[in-house]
């Protein structure tokens, strides 16, 4: 998928994708993956996620990467925070105090970028993608997390033909696939949603289930 695709929802303000809530999800699931407090937390393709205020909000440091400038600004806007930018290497880097966003291509990351990892919080990035970037993607984020690093990640899992993503349809025999080769993983809750997402049934779709996964790098 193109980068001009996402650029354009975001100045077209067509971001039905981001949610006010913190997801329940994460507020469930998270202490499941006893990540100690004080640690940082990578959010990639975070756009402008309340989800990372609730992690700040928890004690840990968050890290995120997001395409586009207008998402980032938002951010910081809309909750009033104080923020320092500078540039590093090909990214834009907001920060304000236990949070810093990378504005710029999630493919350009390193390591180093990353340092201090243990955990990695994914709900609205591999099911942003497309089939033909999703290896890329799970291969990339091998190169960036060490050994014994933890994801909470979050997929949805629904008739691919009844639907044009964002967001894709990634069933558990993807999942396996993507990460199996360096990661344990396991598949944590499956929840019926369409009753709650009417839009989906608008758009046709006639079952929609969230998969939400724990996954550790090996």
């Amino acid at each position: 998928m193109q980068q001009e695709f996402w650029h354009e929802r975001w100045q077209l303000n067509q971001i039905g994708f981001h949610n006010q809530e913190v997801n329940g999800h994460l507020q469930r699931n998270w202490p499941t993956l006893n990540i100690a407090a004080g640690s940082r937390v990578f959010v990639p393709l975070c756009g402008k996620s309340n989800d990372m205020l609730w992690l700040l909000a928890q004690g840990f440091e968050v890290i995120g990467v997001e395409l586009s400038p207008l998402a980032v600004k938002a951010f910081f806007a809309e909750n009033g925070l104080s923020v320092t930018i500078r540039q590093q290497g090909q990214f834009s880097v907001s920060e304000t105090e236990g949070l810093r966003i990378y504005c710029g291509n999630f493919f350009d990351l390193s390591a180093n970028d990353l340092a201090g990892v243990n955990a990695v919080y994914d709900r609205a990035s591999l099911v942003a993608l497309p089939p033909k970037m999703r290896a890329a993607y799970a291969l990339h984020t091998h190169s960036l997390l060490k050994p014994g690093t933890k994801t909470l990640l979050v997929a949805f899992d629904y008739p691919q033909h009844e639907m044009q993503g964002p967001p894709f349809s990634v069933q558990t025999h993807e999942v396996q696939t993507l990460y199996r080769e360096w990661c344990n993983v396991e598949l944590l809750q499956t929840e019926d949603i369409l009753d709650r997402e009417p839009g989906f049934r608008n758009k046709g779709v006639t079952r929609m289930q969230e998969q939400v996964y724990i996954q550790t790098a090996l």
